[in-house]
């Protein structure tokens, strides 16, 4: 959420706090109506402060325009994949896909099995892979996870056409050999 819409949010909050407070406090008794009203009619009789009142009202008018119409709504979907715009519109493309696609690539390896894959931005947007794996142990660790890096970044470019800053790679663990044991 931008720092505007914060602002607009916290403002409008306060405004209405205020304004149920008043209004309970005139619906149960406990503030008389005619003592609320000379209070009114001098701030808005008064030149200056009728000025600076209606000032105010134009600026939080707009701004609840602004929130209302203009609100962060790319912003929330961007958490969700990757927007992309050209000339014929917009697609998004899911973390979910993405991430699946990285475990497809990753699993057609040999040696490798239960592969977890997250897809983030950073703060700049470049997105990062972030890839967690079991390894047969006869596998050559660094031969491998530098063809999976390798593969992945090449297979994200191709079918989305994206950029990809790096892919972290955890070998989590290597994976338990068993081996048949013929009992006679």
């Amino acid at each position: 959420m931008k720092f505007l819409d914060r602002f607009i949010l916290v403002v409008f909050s306060i405004i209405m706090f205020v304004l149920s407070v008043i209004t309970a406090s005139v619906i149960f008794g406990w503030i008389e109506l005619e003592n609320l009203m000379p209070y009114l009619e001098s701030a808005l009789s008064t030149e200056p402060t009728s000025n600076i009142i209606l000032g105010v009202s134009i600026v939080f008018i707009l701004l609840a325009l602004k929130a209302i119409f203009f609100g962060g709504k790319d912003e929330r979907a961007t958490k969700d994949g990757i927007l992309m715009e050209n000339d014929n519109g917009r697609l998004l493309i899911s973390k979910d896909t993405l991430e699946n696609l990285v475990v497809n690539i990753v699993n057609g390896f040999d040696g490798t099995e239960n592969v977890v894959a997250k897809v983030g931005l950073d703060k700049e947007n470049n997105l990062r892979v972030y890839v967690t794996l079991y390894v047969h142990p006869n596998i050559v660790i660094k031969d491998l996870t530098a063809s999976i890096q390798n593969r992945v970044k090449e297979a994200i470019k191709k079918t989305s056409d994206l950029e990809t800053k790096s892919v972290n790679v955890r070998v989590r663990n290597i994976t338990p050999t068993i081996e048949n044991k013929v009992e006679g």
